[in-house]
């Protein structure tokens, strides 16, 4: 898809040397992937904490307590 873009040309050099691009499109397309990565990490760092983890012991071990607790009802 083609998409015009007004993009800083001294900043668009400057990607492109520094990462070895051999073209403009090379270098944005590098951009855009680092930055969707670097929200993706973001998102994840942001789901820790939220997960209820047994400290001590394996997800098993809740498992053969809800098993037992079932056979009890």
């Amino acid at each position: 898809m083609a998409t015009n873009l007004d993009i800083d040309d001294r900043l668009l050099e400057k990607a492109k040397r520094l990462g070895g691009h051999p073209s403009k499109r090379e270098a944005v397309e590098r951009a855009l992937l680092a930055y969707v990565e670097g929200l993706e990490r973001l998102a994840i760092l942001e789901l820790a904490g939220t997960l209820d983890m047994e400290p001590h012991g394996s997800h098993r071990s809740g498992r053969r307590e809800r098993r037992a607790t079932r056979r009890r009802a």
